[in-house]
């Protein structure tokens, strides 16, 4: 497997000038898939705007000044993905990774309160030894729960943690009515409503289907609702729980 990475055949996730130069920083196996994370290096000088080149933005790295999700992190190669919380404690800002219209990864800034939480969706549940549960969560933190509150997590649902300590600040179960955003497909940063999830006996992925409310806002060049209200599809892999009556998350809300 090749450690380099050419820009013509980077992910079109990253926010990248394809023909500036030849090559660019290929991510390290971690917590999100290729497609829907960037390199850390990439973060800081691409998108943060902090180096004028890779040299500054591994030094800025090296010296401790970017917090990922609560840890200091110095490997240049380290993928950030959907809804990890950067920090940047020298400059007070705080940032949330999401995806635009144009399925671009983006920063959207937050509060300082709000920077010690993160939106995590379970992926699966597992058994362990001695029936205690594991929840597995889209970006590879596992979490050990006692026996009742992991009877009560399902897959789909999304859990606010908290960064400090790792607890659940908030439970976001996935059912009808519980609103969502979208991330991937034609689809991407439209918030709406579940309406029902349709699960297919084969290998094709299970379907939900929302009532639109309108696209979020800072992600989207459309203004309003117009174009987003409406029921539409998609598969469930794109859909992330914000909330029960109302959108719970930092960092989105209706345009």
């Amino acid at each position: 497997m090749s450690r380099h990475q050419k820009r013509i055949s980077a992910p079109s996730s990253w926010p990248l000038e394809r023909k500036r130069s030849h090559w660019t920083v290929k991510p390290m196996p971690g917590p999100h898939p290729k497609d829907r994370s960037m390199p850390l290096l990439m973060l800081v000088r691409d998108v943060l705007k902090l180096a004028d080149n890779s040299r500054e933005a591994r030094k800025i790295l090296v010296e401790g000044h970017i917090i990922v999700n609560g840890r200091v992190r110095k490997n240049y190669k380290f993928p950030v993905g959907i809804f990890d919380v950067i920090s940047i404690p020298r400059l007070n800002e705080h940032y949330v990774m999401l995806m635009d219209r144009r399925g671009i990864l983006t920063l959207i800034g937050i509060d300082e309160k709000d920077a010690n939480m993160k939106l995590c969706k379970v992926r699966g549940k597992v058994v362990l030894k001695g029936g205690r549960i594991q929840l597995n969560m889209h970006d590879g933190r596992n979490m050990i729960c006692d026996n009742e509150f992991g009877r009560e997590v399902k897959t789909l649902d999304s859990l606010l943690i908290s960064l400090d300590d790792g607890s659940v600040v908030r439970h976001l179960p996935f059912k009808q009515g519980s609103n969502v955003i979208v991330f991937g497909g034609r689809h991407t940063t439209r918030i709406g409503r579940v309406i029902s999830r349709e699960i297919r006996r084969s290998s094709e992925p299970n379907i939900v289907r929302i009532e639109g409310l309108g696209f979020c806002r800072g992600l989207s060049a459309e203004s309003g609702s117009e174009g987003a209200v409406g029921a539409f599809e998609t598969i469930e892999d794109y859909v992330f729980v914000i909330g029960t009556d109302k959108i719970e998350v930092p960092g989105i809300s209706l345009a």
